[in-house]
């Protein structure tokens, strides 16, 4: 005789908490859910809510400077590991694990105006106000015990910047001109100019290894061939451009941190116009640096604020601000692309995440899940004015917020005198240039 049973896994229908609740089966038909769209809306709003709520960016301070931290370089193995220059000469390796100082070196004297590391992370290179450029050990001696240099090399003048090659044991400096060094010689290989006072930054291309590019003090932005040993191109811009920053994916695009308050993100291959401007900042951008990913960059300012802008947007997404930091100087990327590390006026270095909501820590299946449906969410009504408008707020410090006020009246009297400009005077006597192109003075092969 056959008896017939019916036979469940428990599996299939008890979740996997504690409690053995029964999972409720759900039929996807959608001619069963007319109030589909609805009940999704709500569920949007409430997540971009609670993605405000939860928007806690700031999360430790690594203190011990005594004087203004100028300069900050990552580790190319460890993620734990970064490197920090100050306004003294001194320079720190700090544990971001442990959050402590494991290392402190009286580099310099004066300023230590750059800082890099071998591309193999055996060394570090360092450049300061008392015309030297050292090469130092990066597994030394503990904590607070003195240590000499591997090499010194004493140059005729101020070294303003450096960045190591990505693949190669060569460097280059920056300062009257910008050198370029093998690390077993004393006298540079080459040294390339054209026509300008002082460089204040050079940083090579990690894609395309022989480009690198500079910008001065009389307003340039160079592009060099190592190989050619001689600059490209340049492009003049209105006002002087602090730094630049390569995007790790895209070989030809690199960004502008200008004293203009606005980043321009340039294709070297068509340096007329940017490809985008960047405006958000009330004050000069004095640093940028790229996300492993080149889908965002940071940008730290001299209004005391840094800014998180995505490459192909013109506005902020992020703004992180605390009542103590004062002029950002310095500001670096993880390469892990989690997190966001800015030096400042007041001695402290501080360590941001890179998504301010986002849950740090190991994650259940269950939450992934529920992260991954709330961003769909979001992006699906990202275009709703309520959610829109919830999601696009922030809170500002009352200094910045004033001058963002100010700036937007004095932008508007500008086009309205433009606009007068054109209507008042003869058909086509007056062209009317778009923001883009006005930002750019002259370019030269």
């Amino acid at each position: 005789m056959k008896v017939k049973m019916l036979s469940r896994n428990p599996d299939s229908y008890v979740r996997e908490t504690k409690l053995d609740l029964q999972r409720v089966p759900r039929n996807y038909d959608p001619t069963l859910h007319p109030f589909e769209v609805p009940r999704e809306y709500v569920r949007a709003l409430n997540a971009t809510k609670l993605e405000r709520v939860f928007a806690k960016p700031f999360l430790a301070s690594l203190d011990g400077h005594r004087d203004g931290v100028s300069c900050l370089a990552k580790h190319p193995k460890s993620l734990a590991t970064v490197l920090s220059g100050a306004c003294d000469g001194e320079v720190r390796i700090w544990n971001l694990t442990k959050r402590k100082c494991i290392r402190m070196i009286q580099a310099h004297e004066g300023f230590v105006r750059g800082i890099c590391t071998r591309f193999c992370g055996t060394s570090f290179f360092t450049v300061g106000d008392d015309k030297t450029v050292k090469q130092w050990k990066m597994d030394g001696p503990s904590y607070g015990e003195e240590e000499e240099p591997l090499h010194t090399i004493l140059g005729k003048t101020v070294y303003t910047g450096i960045d190591h090659h990505w693949k190669e044991a060569v460097f280059a400096t920056c300062g009257q001109q910008v050198d370029i060094w093998d690390e077993q010689r004393t006298s540079p290989i080459c040294s390339m100019t054209w026509g300008f006072d002082s460089i204040s930054s050079v940083k090579f291309n990690p894609i395309e290894t022989f480009l690198l590019g500079s910008c001065a003090s009389d307003r340039n932005i160079v592009l060099y061939d190592m190989r050619q040993a001689t600059p490209l191109k340049k492009v003049i811009l209105d006002m002087r451009t602090n730094t630049i920053c390569w995007n790790p994916m895209e070989a030809f695009i690199f960004t502008a941190a200008n004293e203009d308050y606005n980043l321009y993100t340039f294709d070297m291959r068509a340096l007329d116009t940017p490809v985008m401007v960047h405006m958000d900042h009330v004050s000069a951008v004095l640093d940028v640096d790229y996300s492993p990913t080149g889908k965002d960059f940071v940008s730290a300012s001299f209004d005391k604020s840094i800014r998180i802008f995505p490459v192909d947007k013109s506005r902020s997404r992020e703004v992180y601000h605390t009542k103590r930091m004062q002029h950002v100087i310095c500001v670096k990327w993880t390469s892990d692309s989690k997190y966001i590390m800015c030096g400042s006026d007041e001695m402290n270095i501080r360590l941001w995440k890179a998504n301010a909501s986002e849950k740090l820590g190991v994650l259940t299946s269950r939450e992934k899940a529920a992260t991954d449906y709330n961003q769909r969410l979001k992006e699906k009504f990202q275009h709703h004015p309520h959610i829109k408008r919830i999601s696009r707020h922030r809170h500002l410090p009352k200094s910045i917020y004033s001058q963002i006020q100010e700036q937007r009246i004095m932008k508007e009297a500008r086009r309205r005198k433009e606009l007068n400009r054109i209507k008042h005077s003869k058909p086509g006597s007056v062209q009317r240039v778009s923001e883009k192109k006005k930002r750019v003075v002259a370019v030269v092969k």
